[in-house]
């Protein structure tokens, strides 16, 4: 990775953490409302508009996402949104494949990554658009819903897979946790968003440590990423527990959309 693609060289060398701050502030109170993860948001996004090589950006963007969960998972287990004991076998699965995934990704050439990148997180926000059958459990407390989940095993091998995908790209676990808690294990759509970010959390960690140990965690990328993601963070995990599941989707599938688009174009080389 060459330094030529750690900052411009016509613009001061503090503007760039500045925007980082900025930008993932936003982007942390986003994501727990999501329950996606700062990394499916960050990478895309930061890796299309600011002039920092893809390496840096994903290892950002696993320990961003990671961070950012860790500050929202206290809140979100004393509100009862997220739940512990689904969340643990999940939880391995993701791991263990994740982890894999972040070893194989870094045999990738970074137009193909980006691209793929793309058609993932646009396929998802697609899915979740047209899939008529989640339970969205519109009730404004959670856990006076009754609620109850399936197809266990289908859930914990979606979660590998998944885990796989996001340690493959650096989105960390959240990119598709939402549909496959929802839309396939049947929790409600609020339940889903929390556990989720209870689950990435667990599993971030296994993928951030390839990251690491090849030299790919800036920190004049991440700290300031870190910093304005946790204080997001926690504001998001504080408006997720009185919004309603309607706005909870409509958040879910633009936001997505959005980054997905971006990163398609740049992968392409239509929009670099």
């Amino acid at each position: 990775m060459c330094p030529m693609h750690l900052a411009d060289a016509a613009t001061a060398w503090w503007v760039w953490p500045l925007a980082l701050f900025v930008l993932t502030f936003f982007l942390g109170i986003v994501a727990v409302i999501a329950g996606v993860g700062g990394g499916v948001l960050f990478v895309p996004i930061v890796g299309s508009f600011f002039p920092f090589h893809l390496d840096y950006v994903r290892g950002a963007g696993l320990v961003l996402a990671l961070t950012g969960t860790l500050a929202a998972s206290p809140m979100l287990l004393r509100s009862g949104l997220a739940n512990l004991r689904l969340v643990l076998p999940l939880a391995l699965a993701g791991s263990i494949c994740s982890l894999a995934g972040a070893v194989i990704g870094f045999a990738l050439p970074v137009n193909v990554v980006q691209t793929s990148l793309g058609v993932i997180i646009i396929g998802v926000a697609v899915l979740l658009w047209v899939a008529k059958g989640g339970n969205m459990g519109d009730e404004r407390t959670a856990p006076s819903f009754d609620w109850g989940s399936r197809r266990g095993v289908l859930g914990i091998a979606s979660f590998g897979g998944i885990g796989f995908v996001g340690g493959l790209f650096g989105l960390g676990a959240g990119w598709a946790n939402v549909p496959a808690l929802n839309l396939l294990m049947g929790l409600p759509l609020k339940v889903a968003v929390g556990t989720s970010g209870l689950a990435i959390s667990l599993i971030n960690s296994s993928a951030a440590w390839v990251y690491i140990g090849r030299g790919a965690l800036l920190p004049a990328v991440a700290m300031p990423s870190i910093l304005g993601v946790m204080l997001g963070s926690r504001i998001g995990a504080r408006l997720l527990h009185g919004m309603p599941s309607v706005m909870v989707r409509r958040i879910v599938i633009t936001v997505l959309a959005i980054a997905g688009a971006r990163a398609l174009l740049r992968g392409l080389g239509i929009w670099p």
